[in-house]
């Protein structure tokens, strides 16, 4: 399939269906990681992973660790598939003879992680708010986890009396590391990296299936 020309619609159709797949796998870590990473000091709630999840099922139920997840369910195939066929799209306007060199790799990694940033910015603010809503009420991946925290913590617009506000990304960072430490930008690193590995590797595996050009097989044929 690798030396197989995909059609734009297979492309997007392969792309939604990975992600609604990996979502619904990995929601609930997701969910984990921004209660864990939107917790400061003096209103801790939750201890580890495991400890959050066992948390929201008794207080909020089975189906309290999908909450938001309706969200990402609703815009994740529109969004997967834009990342996936951007990401074919670069690949195939910057390789020379069909192959990529490491830099023109990360060219086209690049302009499809900003098509994806430009599309699920909006999605993600409304997911955090959606699943940071039952920890206000009851009171790549590892890397880049300071980054997802400030990310989380800017995008939570419900605060506890006792909870810090921030005005922008700086004020953001000083006042994690005045309050809580350097330790405070790695919550939530843990269910970062059970997020991300699973859920590239579900995305790859259903995209290069070719569902998408299954479903289009069924299709009545134009005559040239």
């Amino acid at each position: 399939m690798a030396d197989k020309q995909i059609s734009l619609p297979a492309k997007l159709i392969n792309g939604g269906i990975a992600g609604l797949i990996g979502v619904t796998c990995v929601f609930p870590i997701d969910l984990a990681k921004t209660r864990l990473q939107n917790q400061q000091n003096g209103s801790r709630l939750y201890t580890s992973m495991s400890d959050c999840l066992i948390k929201t099922i008794r207080s909020e139920g089975y189906f309290g660790m999908y909450r938001g997840a309706a969200v990402n369910l609703t815009l994740v195939t529109p969004e997967k598939a834009i990342k996936l066929a951007a990401n074919d799209f670069f690949r195939h306007h910057l390789s020379k003879d069909g192959k990529l060199t490491l830099f023109k790799e990360m060219l086209a990694g690049c302009g499809a992680g900003t098509c994806q940033v430009i599309v699920t910015t909006p999605m993600e603010m409304l997911k955090i708010q959606l699943q940071d809503a039952g920890r206000i009420g009851s009171t790549a991946a590892v890397a880049v986890n300071p980054v997802d925290v400030i990310k989380t913590r800017l995008q939570s617009l419900n605060r506890g009396s006792t909870e810090d506000t921030y005005s922008g990304v700086t004020d953001c960072i000083s006042k994690i590391m005045r309050n809580e430490g350097p330790a405070a930008f790695l919550k939530g690193a843990y269910c970062r990296a059970l997020v991300i590995a699973p859920l590239f590797g579900i995305a790859q595996v259903v995209y290069f299936l070719g569902v998408g050009e299954f479903l289009l097989s069924f299709l009545p044929k134009k005559d040239n």
